[in-house]
This record gives C-alpha cells, sequence and structure tokens, in this order.
C-alpha cells in the first residue's frame, strides 16, 4: 500500500468562537511541531459532507496537532497561530503518510468540544455522542473523496 491515500478522521477541539460540538472541520494542511502537511481534495470533501450530512456546519482551515487535551488560554494561543481545530492524531498520521512515500491525504474531524463547550463540562458528554453520531454519517462522503483521486488501479 505504498502509494495509498490516507484519511485521518476523528474527533477533535474546536478553536474558533461559533464552533459546536457536531460541527466538522476539513483541514487544509495539518501541522506540529515537525512540520505541517498539505491536505488533497479539500473541496471534494466539504462538498460531499455538506450533501451527506445536509445543515451541518462545515469549517475549513488549518488542523493542529497537540499531544495533550487543549483547554482555556491555550486554545485562543492555538488559534492566534491561524488553527481552527487541534487533534492528537492527525499532524503525525499524516506527516508518517508522506514520508512513507507520495501519496494523496486528507483530514476530517469532527468537533467534540469548542471555547463554549470544552471537555471539563459535564454537558459535553451530549456533544461527544452527537459528535460520534456525525462521524458515523459521514462515510459516504470519504468513499467520493477517494473515488476521486487518481490513484494507480490495484
Amino acid at each position: 500500500l505504498r502509494d495509498a491515500a490516507v484519511l485521518a478522521t476523528g474527533f477533535c477541539a474546536g478553536l474558533a468562537p461559533g464552533m459546536h460540538p457536531g460541527d466538522l472541520v476539513v483541514a487544509e494542511e495539518t501541522r506540529d511541531p515537525r512540520g505541517s502537511v498539505p491536505c488533497v481534495g479539500t473541496e471534494l470533501l466539504v462538498k460531499e459532507l455538506l450533501r451527506t450530512v445536509p445543515g451541518r456546519t462545515v469549517h475549513t482551515g488549518p488542523l493542529t496537532g497537540s499531544d495533550h487535551v487543549v483547554r482555556g488560554p491555550e486554545r485562543a494561543d492555538l488559534l492566534a497561530t491561524g488553527a481552527i481545530a487541534a487533534d492528537m492524531e492527525s499532524a503525525a498520521t499524516l506527516l508518517s503518510a508522506v514520508r512513507a512515500g507520495a501519496r494523496p491525504v486528507a483530514a476530517v474531524r469532527v468537533v467534540v468540544d469548542a471555547p463554549e463547550h470544552e471537555l471539563v463540562r459535564i454537558g459535553t458528554v451530549r456533544g461527544g455522542i452527537s459528535a460520534f453520531r456525525v462521524l458515523r454519517s459521514v462515510l459516504p462522503a470519504y468513499l467520493e473523496w477517494h473515488r476521486s483521486l487518481l490513484l494507480p488501479r490495484r
């Protein structure tokens, strides 16, 4: 699977005001202290996500990596770098993928907590359940993204 496409998916912390649990984030790039990786086919992913889950908000922008759950003032610091969301897997996954060989990569995350809805609150449990349902429902968009790529046939 040397040239296989890689799509990092899961949950993230929204950094921007107005983000809500269940919103989707399509990364234009992922970044962490080791570097940044541009994502491929983001416009198609946004289009397919909006078609698959109508009425759901989709945000686009940089997704930053963290080795811990970000809270409080740290969210504002990360937002000031231009990132719109943070997670603990995407940057490392996509960086490893492209270092192993040229391939299309992308990241789609579902917001589980946001500045106004942090994980420390008990109400975030509802947000997590909502985010899981959204994540489960967007699989058709991932398949369309994969079909759109010009990958060698096996």
